[in-house]
């Protein structure tokens, strides 16, 4: 007898159930945070405590002119402090380890992590002063391209198309937008111009991945390499001949009356350019569309189990088509930011792998809109915090310095994601019956 194993296959758009790690898997995994928090707590007892000058004061400033309201500054021992900290740290990661708090020691970790950072700023600023509210500032600032890459991700895979060609759209459309503003001498213009250039890309990854079913990393990475090398090309044919056309009409930051002056948030929130308000906007929308309408309710449903979508009468093939372009516009508008923002022209691959950062932040996320934002958030923290280290001359080597994005990105993948669970059929081609 011949036995055929297409009978021991899940049916196509559904993954095979993980198997369950065992308590004894999730224990060991418990343990071994526990013991990053130690080992958290003695760096910043012997590098940031022992390693501070005695008798110098760290000021935390929270508050910059013209609010409202002016929130005190805070200044403390820094030594003291961070040994204090470094202490309660130590503490908590024994207690993990110990088993009295093993239940608690991602919750454990991430405080730890968190006051590692706080000691790493007051050490950094010993004998002088940290702008806080310049810190959440340049976070917001960072976080803007890696959010909307991560929410376009978010739609193409919500739908079950694997995008790895982020990285490629917001390359095309920070170099159309360059273009098509300087020629028009309108940034609406050139913002129109790279939401349509997006547009394209997600067409194309849509005809790949969705019509001739080509294996989608493959596809993706076929789009990041040709925009990469046709953006280059035309940069060095075009710009370098034609530096007029590089120097593109920018955004420029507004407030809303009144919010903007309050304390604290007020000019983070309140006093920006308009892809801050976007992003905003953006993520609440997505939440809101994905969890609240029917049309959200059909691309999740796609992206879980096209078969059952089907039998439904959902068109399936249409479905993720919209989903994939609409995914290519919004990553469009991410990849705008890059000239009509951040460096008002285009340099040769100047997104510098912030779209494989947003893939990262999505898978960091969960695959929901919100918490892709909030880790958007975390990882364009570590890019500013960098550059705020950079500026406080600390000895930490500025090789180093340059990296800790990438790090943080790795560490976080590869450490604190888990056995994150994307969409069943995520990647998975569909044959309509």
């Amino acid at each position: 007898m011949t036995a055929t194993v297409t009978d021991e296959l899940p049916p196509a758009g559904e993954a095979p159930e993980p198997e369950a790690p065992s308590e004894a898997t999730h224990d060991r995994r418990r343990t071994g945070f526990g013991v990053a928090t130690v080992l958290l707590g003695l760096v910043m007892l012997v590098s940031f405590g022992f390693g501070s000058q005695s008798g110098l004061d760290s000021t935390f400033a929270f508050s910059r002119e013209g609010v409202l309201t002016q929130v005190p500054d805070l200044t403390m021992p820094a030594r003291t402090t961070v040994m204090a900290l470094a202490v309660l740290v130590i503490l908590a990661g024994i207690a993990v380890v110990s088993g009295w708090a093993r239940r608690y020691a991602y919750v454990v970790f991430g405080v730890s992590a968190a006051l590692f950072t706080i000691a790493l700023l007051i050490w950094a600023g010993r004998g002088g002063s940290v702008s806080i509210i310049g810190l959440i500032d340049g976070t917001v600032f960072r976080s803007t391209p890696l959010a909307f890459g991560a929410l376009a991700g978010l739609l193409c895979e919500r739908s079950g198309v694997v995008n790895i060609a982020i990285e490629g759209m917001l390359l095309t459309a920070a170099f159309t937008a360059a273009i098509t503003s300087a020629a028009s001498d309108s940034a609406w213009v050139g913002l129109a111009a790279g939401m349509a250039a997006g547009l394209v890309l997600g067409a194309f990854l849509g005809v790949l991945s969705i019509k001739y079913q080509v294996d989608q990393i493959i596809g993706g990475t076929v789009i990041n390499l040709l925009a990469t090398g046709l953006t280059a090309y035309l940069a060095a044919q075009i710009l370098a001949d034609y530096p007029d056309l590089n120097q593109p009409a920018s955004f420029r930051p507004f407030g809303i009356p009144l919010l903007d002056r309050l304390p604290l948030l007020g000019p983070v929130l309140f006093h920006n350019t308009i892809y801050a308000y976007l992003m905003f906007l953006l993520v609440i929308g997505l939440w809101w569309a994905f969890y609240r309408t029917r049309w959200g309710l059909r691309v999740r449903s796609v992206g879980e189990h096209p078969r059952a979508a089907d039998t439904v009468g959902i068109n399936v093939l249409r479905t993720r088509y919209r989903a994939v372009m609409l995914g290519g516009v919004v990553a469009g508008i991410g990849g705008t930011w890059f000239t009509l923002d951040a460096t008002g022209s285009f340099n040769e691959n100047m997104t510098a792998g912030k779209g494989y950062i947003a893939l990262a932040a999505l898978i960091f996320g969960r695959w929901h809109p919100v918490g892709a934002f909030l880790a958007a958030l975390l990882f364009g923290f570590t890019e500013e915090l960098q550059t705020r280290l950079a500026l406080l001359d600390t000895p930490i080597p500025s090789d180093f310095l340059l990296m800790l994005p990438y790090i943080v990105t790795i560490v976080v993948v590869a450490g604190l994601v888990g056995r994150s669970r994307p969409p069943a059929a995520d990647g998975q081609p569909y044959v309509a019956g």
